[in-house]
C-alpha cells in the first residue's frame, strides 16, 4: 500500500511539473532524389531526442517543435540520412539520396554493435515499441510468435517467467537446462523478471554459434541481448508516462463431469464402493428435483475457484542531455492478481532505474546504470488445481453438516466414503506462500579513446545482488475427519554475481577496406548461500495475525526439512573478434574465446567461430530491378556449455564404524562408482542465410538454415550387471531447421498505409548417440519418456491404440488365449497395436508416441494506420508436438475421483458406441491405464495473440491549451486460442513447484497447469 501511495505521489508530481511553452509547427515533403516522388514512412526526428514523426503515403509530414529544437534528422532504409537545420523556417522539403546498400540500422552484438548490412550471423532484433504492446510482467512474453526459431511457452502464474527455447534443446533436461543467457547492459542473468517492458530499448536474439560465441560458455543455448533506454546528447528533457489497467479472464476452462454425468459413470464402473458413495450423497444431501437419480448437489469446481483478476502497470521516465551528459531516470509499478479466489496469489513489483553517461573529456566517457527492483509474489498451492480437477461434483463447497470442521465448515468427500477430502478450498483457505525478491543491479564503465576514433579501451564492472526470502505457511485446521497441524517453512537465499570486462577495440578504414578488431579479458564470480528451516505445531502461530508467522525459539525443528545451501563458481575468459568488409561487398567475421572455469575437471576450453557474407547486389553484373539488396551469408562455430551440474570426478571415500568382537572399529569404504564430466559439452553449428530487400524497399526477407550439434553431451550410463548409473560426456544431440521472416510495407491511399509480415520456423530434434546405449529413460515410470537414438529428446513412449475392442471376436482374433485370460481383456478395453504381429502386447510393442518440441512454429502480423489511428494484430501458433495429459493418468493411483466431461460423455457403453475411450469399468483397469496414446495428445494450436487499437493525439488543443503528445491504447492479449487438447491451454512448460520454487524440467507434461488468461487493457502514453 505504501509503495502504491509513493508511486501515486511521484506520478502526480511529474504531471504537475509539466510546463507548456510556445511551440511552432514544421511541415514539408520528403522525396527521392532520383525520381522526385514522395517517400512514405521516412523517420523525421528532432536530433538528440526520441521525438519525431513519419511521412505519410505522399511523403508529407508535420511536426511540432519546442523552443531550442532546431535540427531535424530524416532517415529511411535504402536512403542516406539527412540532417537539416530548421533556423526560422516553417516549411522544410528534403530530397533523400538513394543508398539501398546502407542498411545502417545498428544491431547490438556482444561487446559492441554493428550495422545490419555487416552481419554474417543469425540475429533477430525486436524494438521497444513492439515489446510494450504486450501487457505482461515478463518481457520475453512479448516476443511470442515474433522471432522465428524461438519457442516461448507462456505461464499464467502471476510474475512467472515463460519457458524459452532458442533452436531446440541441446542438453538432456535431467542434466542441464536449455535456457538462453540473458545479457542486460552487459550483465549476465538467468531470467529478466525484474525488467519493466517500458524500459527496454531493444531485444536482440543471438541465435547461431557465431553470434553468441563472444559470450562464451554461458551462451550455448543462445543469447538474449537487451539494452535499456537512455537519454541522448543535446536532447531537451522529456517526461514520458506509460500505463495501462486491465482484466484477466481464464480461457477455455476445462469442462468436468457434472453430477449427472459423474453419477452415471460411477455406477457404470460396477464398483460397489462407488455406488455406496453415491448412496451416501443421497442420504446426506437428498435427491435432485430435476433428476431424482442424482444427488441434490452439482458443483462446478473450476467455476467456484476461478475469478476475473486485475492487472496494471505504470511507468514514468525522464530523459535528456546536453553537450556532455545524457541521462535517463525512471520508476515503474506493476501489479498482477492471480485467477484463484480466496488464497493469496499475486505479483507486485516496484522498480527504480537511473542511467547516466558523461563525456569527461574529448577522449574519456564514463557512465553507470543502476536498477533497483523489489517484488512480492504470492503463489498458490499447486494442490488447488489438482483438487479442482479431481473433486467429485456431488459435494458442495460448504457443508453445514460437517460440524467438526473448523474454523470453516467446508465439505469433505471422506464423509461420503472417498479416500481424500478433495475440496480445493482447504488448500485455498489454509495456505499462504509468499516470496519477496530484491535485486540491485549495477553496470559501470570507463571508455577511453587511446587513439581518437581508432583505438578504444573500455573497462566495465557489472554487479548483481539478489535476495530471495520465502515464507510458506500451512494453517492448522480440522477438515471434519482429521486434525491438520500448522507448519511454517522459511527459506532465505542470496546471490552475488560480478563480472569485470576489459576490452580493446581498434577500427580502421582505408580505401574500400573496413576493419574492426576487438580483444578482451573477462572475469566472473557467482556466489550463492542460504538456508531453509521447517517447523510444525507452532503454538504461537495465529492465522489472523501475520506478525506471528515466524518460528519462535524453542520450537521443535523438522530436521529433514531444514538445511544449508551455497556454492561458488568463477571463470576467466580471453576473447577476440575480427570483423572485415571490402567495399561493402565481401564480409568476414571471426571470434575466438578461451574459457576457464572451476566447475569441471577440464578447466579450459578453446572455441572458434567464423562467418562470411557476400552482398551480391553490389556487384556490377547484378542488374535485377526488383531486388534492391541481396546478401548471402554463412557461419560456423563452436562454443562450450557450462550449464551442466558438476561431477565428483574421482572415487569417493566414506568413513564407517562397525562392531568387531564387541569393539567399535573405524574404517573407510571406497566407492568406485563416480560421475566424471571430464570434457566440455560443445555446441557446433553451421548456419547459412540470405538477407534481401525487394520492390523499392517494400519487401524484406531473412532466411536461415542451421544444423546445431551438441558433442560430448552429459548423460547417464547404466553399469553392466549393476543397478548403479554414472554420468559421462558420451552423447550427441542434433537440432536442425529452417527459419524465414518476411515483411511488407505498403499504402492504399494518402492517409492509409499498412504493414504485413510473417515468420515460420521448423525444428528437427534428434539424439545421434548415447555412448553405446540404445535409449535413455526419463519421466515417471508409469508415464515413460525415452530418448532413443534417431528420435527426439524425452519422447513419449508407450503403446499405440488402434481402437476399442467392440466384441469378443475382435479380442480372440488379436491376442493369445493366455494373454486374454491373464489380463482379463473384455469388450470395452483398449485394442493396442501389435507392432510385431506375435499376438502378445509386451515391451517390444512400445513405440514413440510424440515429441515435446514443436516441429513447426509460425507468426503473422498486420498493422494499419489511418491518420491518428493505428490497428495492429498478431497471430501465432505451433504444431508437431504432443502433451502428456497427466491429469487423466492419476486414475492409476486414485480412481474415486471426477473425470472430464468429454471422457464421461464418450465412454464405451456397448458395441459401436466408442472407438476412442474404454468403458467405465475398463477405465479402472491397469491394462487400459498403461502408457499409451490415450494419455498423449496433439499440442498444436492457433492463437490470435494480440489486437491493439490506438489513437495518437498530437498537436491538439483542448480549451485553448496545447495537449501533450498523447496516445490512447486498447489491447486484447490472447483473446482466442484454437486447439484440440483436452486441457485449459496447449502451452505446458517446465513444471515449477510454486511452494518451493524447484523446477522439474518436464516440458509437455500437464498435471496441474495454471491457466493462461486472456488480458484486456486500456492504456495511456503521454509525453511532455
Amino acid at each position: 500500500m505504501i509503495r502504491k501511495l509513493l508511486f501515486t505521489v511521484l506520478l502526480h508530481s511529474v504531471f504537475c511539473a509539466a510546463v507548456f511553452a510556445q511551440d511552432r509547427q514544421i511541415t514539408g515533403t520528403v522525396t527521392g532524389q532520383e525520381d522526385g516522388t514522395g517517400v512514405p514512412g521516412v523517420n523525421v526526428v528532432v536530433q538528440g531526442t526520441t521525438k519525431g514523426t513519419t511521412t505519410d503515403v505522399d511523403g508529407k509530414y508535420s511536426l511540432q517543435l519546442a523552443p531550442g529544437e532546431n535540427t531535424l534528422v530524416f532517415s529511411f532504409v535504402g536512403f542516406k540520412p539527412s540532417t537539416v537545420d530548421v533556423a526560422e523556417r516553417t516549411i522544410i522539403d528534403v530530397a533523400l539520396d538513394s543508398d539501398v546498400t546502407s542498411l545502417n540500422e545498428v544491431v547490438v552484438i556482444g561487446y559492441g554493435s554493428m550495422e545490419e548490412k555487416d552481419l554474417t550471423s543469425a540475429i533477430s532484433t525486436v524494438k521497444g515499441e513492439e515489446i510494450v504492446k504486450t501487457p505482461t510482467s515478463q518481457a520475453m512474453q512479448a516476443l511470442q510468435g515474433k522471432v522465428p526459431g524461438v519457442q516461448i511457452i507462456s505461464s499464467g502464474v502471476p510474475g512467472a517467467s515463460p519457458t524459452v527455447r532458442v533452436r531446440g534443446m541441446g542438453s538432456f533436461p535431467a542434466e542441464g537446462d536449455s535456457d538462453p543467457l540473458y545479457v542486460v547492459d552487459g550483465m549476465f542473468f538467468d531470467n529478466i523478471d525484474f525488467l519493466n517492458t517500458a524500459d527496454i530499448e531493444t531485444i536482440s536474439i543471438l541465435k547461431d554459434a557465431s553470434a553468441a560465441s563472444i559470450y562464451g560458455v554461458r551462451a550455448a543455448n543462445g543469447v538474449v541481448l537487451i539494452t535499456t533506454k537512455s537519454g541522448s546528447y543535446k536532447q531537451k528533457t522529456e517526461v514520458d508516462y506509460n500505463g495501462y489497467y486491465g482484466v484477466q479472464v481464464a480461457q477455455n476452462v476445462l469442462k468436468m463431469a457434472n453430477s449427472q454425468q459423474f453419477t452415471r459413470y460411477a455406477l457404470a464402473t460396477g464398483s460397489t464402493a462407488d455406488a455406496s458413495f453415491i448412496n451416501n450423497a443421497f442420504q446426506r444431501y437428498g435427491r435432485s428435483r430435476v433428476d431424482p437419480n442424482v444427488p441434490n448437489v452439482t458443483t462446478d469446481w473450476y467455476d467456484e475457484v476461478l475469478r476475473t483478476a486485475a492487472i496494471q502497470n505504470h511507468s514514468v521516465s525522464v530523459n535528456g542531455g546536453n553537450e556532455d551528459v545524457k541521462f535517463s531516470v525512471g520508476a515503474s509499478y506493476f501489479d498482477q492478481e492471480g485467477l484463484l479466489k480466496v488464497t493469496a496469489n499475486s505479483y507486485e513489483r516496484l522498480n527504480f532505474r537511473s542511467r547516466i553517461d558523461f563525456k569527461a573529456t574529448e577522449r574519456l566517457t564514463i557512465g553507470g546504470n543502476v536498477n533497483l527492483s523489489n517484488a512480492t509474489q504470492y503463489v498458490a498451492d499447486n494442490s488447488a488445481w489438482f483438487n479442482s480437477f479431481f473433486a467429485v461434483p456431488i459435494i458442495p463447497v460448504n457443508d453445514e453438516l460437517n460440524t467438526a470442521a473448523t474454523p470453516l465448515g467446508l465439505s469433505n468427500a471422506q464423509q461420503l466414503g472417498y479416500r481424500s477430502p478433495q475440496n480445493p478450498f482447504f488448500n485455498l483457505h489454509y495456505t499462504n506462500y509468499r516470496s519477496t525478491i530484491g535485486k540491485i543491479l549495477g553496470n559501470f564503465y570507463f571508455d577511453y579513446q587511446l587513439i581518437p576514433k581508432k583505438l578504444t579501451f573500455r573497462t566495465a564492472y557489472n554487479y548483481n545482488y539478489e535476495s530471495i526470502t520465502q515464507r510458506n505457511v500451512d494453517f492448522a485446521h480440522n477438515n471434519g475427519e482429521t486434525n491438520v497441524q500448522n507448519a511454517l517453512k522459511r527459506r532465505s537465499e542470496t546471490a552475488l554475481n560480478q563480472i569485470l570486462d576489459n576490452t580493446l577495440t581498434y577500427t580502421e578504414n582505408f580505401g574500400a577496406h573496413n576493419l574492426t578488431i576487438l580483444g578482451g579479458y573477462s572475469y566472473r564470480s557467482e556466489v550463492t548461500e542460504g538456508n531453509f528451516l521447517r517447523a510444525t505445531n507452532i503454538s504461537t502461530l495465529d492465522p489472523d495475525e501475520e506478525q506471528t508467522w515466524f518460528i519462535p525459539n524453542g520450537t521443535e525443528i523438522d530436521i529433514d526439512g531444514s538445511g544449508d545451501i551455497g556454492g561458488r563458481e568463477f571463470g576467466v575468459s580471453y576473447f577476440g573478434r575480427v570483423a572485415y568488409n571490402y567495399d561493402d561487398r565481401y564480409l568476414l567475421y571471426g571470434t575466438f574465446r578461451r574459457d576457464g572455469t572451476n566447475k569441471f575437471q577440464q578447466k579450459w576450453g578453446n572455441f572458434l567461430t567464423f562467418g562470411a557474407g557476400w552482398v551480391i547486389s553490389e556487384e556490377d553484373f547484378f542488374k535485377v530491378p526488383a531486388i534492391n539488396y541481396l546478401k548471402l551469408r554463412g557461419s560456423w562455430g563452436q562454443l562450450g556449455n557450462d550449464g551442466i551440474a558438476p561431477a565428483v570426478g574421482q572415487p569417493t571415500v566414506t568413513s564407517i564404524a562397525t562392531a568387531v568382537k564387541d569393539a567399535l572399529v573405524q574404517g573407510i569404504v571406497i566407492d568406485n562408482t563416480f560421475d566424471l564430466v571430464n570434457v566440455w559439452e560443445t555446441v557446433e553449428e553451421i548456419n547459412v542465410g540470405i538477407t534481401s530487400i525487394f520492390f523499392d524497399n517494400r519487401l524484406t526477407l531473412d532466411a536461415d538454415y542451421y544444423i546445431r550439434d551438441t558433442h560430448d553431451a552429459v548423460t547417464t550410463l547404466t553399469l553392466p550387471a549393476q543397478a548403479d548409473v554414472i554420468r559421462r560426456n558420451v552423447a550427441e544431440i542434433r537440432n536442425s531447421g529452417l527459419e524465414v521472416a518476411l515483411n511488407w510495407n505498403g499504402r492504399i491511399s494518402p492517409d492509409l498505409k499498412f504493414t504485413v509480415g510473417g515468420n515460420i520456423g521448423t525444428l528437427k530434434n534428434e539424439v545421434l548417440s548415447l555412448g553405446g546405449q540404445n535409449y535413455l529413460n526419463a519421466g515417471q515410470a508409469e508415464f515413460r519418456q525415452r530418448s532413443i537414438v534417431g528420435e527426439a529428446i524425452n519422447a513419449f513412449y508407450g503403446w499405440e491404440i488402434e481402437g476399442v475392442y467392440q466384441n469378443q471376436a475382435e479380442i480372440t482374433n488379436s491376442l493369445t488365449a493366455e494373454m486374454i485370460q491373464d489380463r482379463g481383456i473384455v469388450p470395452g478395453d483398449f485394442h493396442f497395436k501389435d507392432q510385431n504381429g506375435d499376438r502378445v502386447i509386451d515391451a517390444s510393442d512400445r513405440v514413440v508416441l510424440g515429441n515435446i518440441l514443436p516441429s513447426f512454429t509460425y507468426g503473422f502480423n498486420l498493422g494499419v494506420t489511418y491518420k491518428g489511428f493505428e490497428l495492429s494484430g498478431n497471430i501465432q501458433g505451433m504444431s508437431g508436438h504432443s502433451i502428456l495429459n497427466r491429469k487423466r493418468g492419476e486414475m492409476i493411483f486414485t480412481n474415486d475421483t471426477n473425470i472430464d466431461a468429454e471422457l464421461a460423455n464418450k465412454l464405451w457403453t456397448g458395441e459401436g458406441t466408442s472407438n476412442k475411450y474404454p468403458s467405465a469399468a475398463g477405465l479402472r483397469k491397469s491394462w487400459n491405464l498403461s502408457m499409451s496414446d490415450y494419455f498423449v495428445e496433439d499440442g498444436s494450436y492457433f492463437r490470435l495473440q494480440n489486437v491493439r487499437l490506438s489513437y495518437h493525439a498530437a498537436n491538439k488543443e483542448l480549451f485553448g491549451v496545447k495537449v501533450p503528445d498523447t496516445r490512447i491504447i486498447f489491447t486484447a492479449e490472447r483473446p482466442i486460442t484454437v486447439f484440440s487438447y483436452n486441457g485449459f491451454n496447449p502451452e505446458v512448460g517446465d513444471y515449477v513447484d510454486r511452494s518451493t520454487g524447484n523446477v522439474e524440467r518436464q516440458t509437455g507434461v500437464d498435471r496441474q497447469t495454471y491457466p493462461i488468461p486472456a488480458v484486456y487493457t486500456v492504456g495511456l502514453n503521454v509525453k511532455f
